[in-house]
């Protein structure tokens, strides 16, 4: 087997993934190119695992698996982050996402859907502390 092809595969794989990263402002496709660049390196290390004899046997496609494994785990929690800025701000644009925490006592963004919507307040809802009815 020839081992440029699937070399040449996954550079254009992984370099697809980085300009995803890199260009992407929603949040489930930036964690769609970040799998691309996952599986880039798996197409490595399985080609290199059948091309290169190593002392180890089959150590590539163990490293593989070890891979994918971190890749479910990590679109289990990215998902869930991404879910959780849903539900706090009503989109998944990477660039509305503040780096910093607000100072203390600022007021909450007007534009946010969490200040929106009557449940998020802490006055005149059952369930807040302090709050009640009206």
């Amino acid at each position: 087997m020839r081992p440029v092809i699937p070399y040449v595969t996954a550079a254009l794989l992984f370099g697809l993934g980085a300009y995803g990263v890199l260009r992407r402002r929603n949040a489930v496709l930036v964690l769609m190119a970040v799998e691309l660049m996952l599986n880039a390196v798996n197409l490595i290390l399985v080609t290199a695992d059948t091309t290169v004899r190593a002392a180890l046997p089959h150590s590539g496609q163990v490293f593989a698996l070890f891979v994918i494994v971190l890749a479910a785990a990590e679109i289990g929690v990215g998902l869930a982050i991404v879910l959780q800025l849903y539900r706090l701000r009503a989109s998944v644009a990477v660039d509305e996402v503040p780096l910093t925490e607000p100072p203390a006592g600022a007021p909450v963004a007007v534009g946010t859907a969490a200040a929106d919507r009557p449940e998020a307040s802490t006055t005149g809802h059952p369930g807040a502390p302090g709050g009640e009815v009206r």
